[in-house]
């Protein structure tokens, strides 16, 4: 009886050890950089929504076309673009991580040239944004910003 209650405690340890390894070797594995280019347009009253598209393209080879959309609310209010904004994905292990729904809370203000520069997360997975445009564009709100495939 205790050879077999060693002998489970020994598998159940060794399968304990393989998960975290594996664990670890996935959080390892996470070490792949994307960037992202992109062009938005929108609108807000204190309920907010902006669409745009698209390129990713990661330091591993892989590139896609992608959709923006975002939608919050808050105290805001304005019309803006962003034009050629960039973005920084990092802590993915390919592209198809980069898709989902990313948290964003943000005060913006902007007469005529408008500015954003935001850090936002998925999980694990940060998005840094920034960009230039125009429009007018004040207030603080909380949304999502989501990145799909066309």
């Amino acid at each position: 009886m205790i050879k077999r209650s060693m002998g489970m405690m020994a598998l159940v340890l060794a399968m304990a050890g393989g998960m975290a390894a594996t664990g670890s070797a996935r959080a390892a594995d996470a070490n792949v950089d994307c960037n992202l280019r992109f062009n938005l347009s929108g609108w807000s009253i204190i309920y907010k929504h902006a669409e745009g598209s698209g390129t990713i393209t990661c330091d591993n080879g892989q590139k896609a076309s992608v959709k923006i959309e975002v939608i919050g609310g808050g105290l805001t209010a304005g019309k803006y673009r962003i034009d050629n904004g960039k973005g920084e994905i990092s802590h993915v292990r390919s592209v198809d991580d980069v898709f989902g729904d990313y948290v964003q809370a943000g005060a913006e203000a902007g007469v005529v040239k408008s500015g954003q520069a935001q850090l936002l997360t998925k999980g694990d997975t940060s998005l840094a944004l920034a960009g230039t445009g125009e429009g007018v564009n004040l207030g603080v709100s909380v949304g999502k910003f989501s990145i799909k495939r066309p």
